[in-house]
């Protein structure tokens, strides 16, 4: 079984493998950062253009990181293994793919339903970390995650004031496919990025998610660069044009990124995900503060869910 601590937890590394709450916080901001300063792209780029941005402009500061690390203090590069190369050129395939399926998902009539329907990532990461990594969570926590989850579909599904029957109805659609199988890339992605850290026998938390992350983003990179210039001739041209936005959306990836590959080093990766859906709580209070929009008591009773969630989640990993 993959771990992070091979011996009984001394009360200092307690405290550091509880770092992965305020990790996960920062990387739900700055994911919900990144997304806010790339919706300016859309008009001006396909969607595959835009989308690649977050993986194109972030390998610099993915580099400057990891430089920094190695160079300013002093820190060893872990050696790569055959178990890394093929868990992080999974990961960086399958968040490639739920990029596209992401996308697609927009282009349906009913995208909301599917876009909810992607959330089910909270509940497939467990199992995918229980077929993948042997690594299984508590009862409470199960709990925590599935009481997360129904927070999660109510607070999506009723602010598109979509009822539970045009949920059911909209099972045997396209869309319903696309969404389960959007959620599965995303979690998946997410544990064998975690698998890819655990695997690395040497250095300390920083180096091993700098360097995982700038192995992820190279990959994905010249995926896409590929990709572009074979499908799309153009758009990496043009987003030249718009390279404030571009390293923007950039810095704020690489940030989300690094710190995602912090938390999964941390934790379960279920956990990681599970709690990273603050950004839904984030997004709700700055609908009611900043924009004074009204909101439903469907989405008050989806964000108190999602809030125990979270509340029985930390104090299960503080236990």
């Amino acid at each position: 079984m993959l771990d992070l601590w091979k011996v009984t937890p001394s009360p200092i590394t307690k405290l550091i493998t509880m770092l992965w709450i305020p990790i996960t916080i920062a990387a739900a901001f700055f994911q919900n950062l990144r997304s806010a300063v790339q919706r300016h792209l859309k008009s001006e780029l396909t969607d595959l253009g835009a989308a690649s941005v977050r993986f194109l402009y972030a390998l610099p500061f993915s580099f400057l990181w990891l430089a920094l690390l190695v160079v300013g203090f002093e820190m060893s590069t872990p050696a790569a293994n055959p178990a890394f190369v093929g868990w992080v050129v999974g990961g960086s395939i399958t968040q490639i793919i739920f990029t596209f399926l992401l996308m697609w998902l927009f282009s349906l009539s009913n995208f909301t339903v599917g876009t909810a329907l992607s959330k089910t990532e909270v509940v497939q990461v467990v199992l995918l970390e229980a077929l993948l990594l042997q690594e299984s969570i508590s009862g409470r926590a199960l709990i925590a995650i599935l009481i997360a989850f129904i927070g999660i579909m109510i607070m999506t599904l009723g602010k598109s004031r979509i009822s539970f029957s045009k949920l059911l109805a909209s099972l045997g659609q396209k869309v319903t496919l696309v969404g389960l199988t959007c959620g599965l890339m995303l979690g998946l992605s997410s544990v064998l990025f975690r698998g890819a850290v655990l695997s690395l026998e040497e250095g300390g938390l920083l180096i091993r998610s700098a360097y995982t992350l700038a192995v992820a983003i190279t990959i994905q990179s010249l995926i896409l660069l590929i990709w572009l210039r074979l499908f799309q001739r153009g758009q990496i041209t043009r987003t030249l044009g718009h390279w404030p936005i571009c390293i923007g959306v950039g810095f704020a990836g690489w940030a989300a990124s690094l710190c995602w590959f912090a938390a999964f080093t941390l934790t379960h990766a279920a956990y990681v995900r599970a709690l990273g859906q603050i950004e839904l709580i984030f997004t709700f209070l700055v609908s009611v503060l900043i924009f004074r929009e009204k909101v439903s008591r469907i989405e008050i009773t989806g964000v108190v869910l999602l809030s125990i969630a979270i509340v029985i989640l930390v104090l299960e990993k503080a236990s």
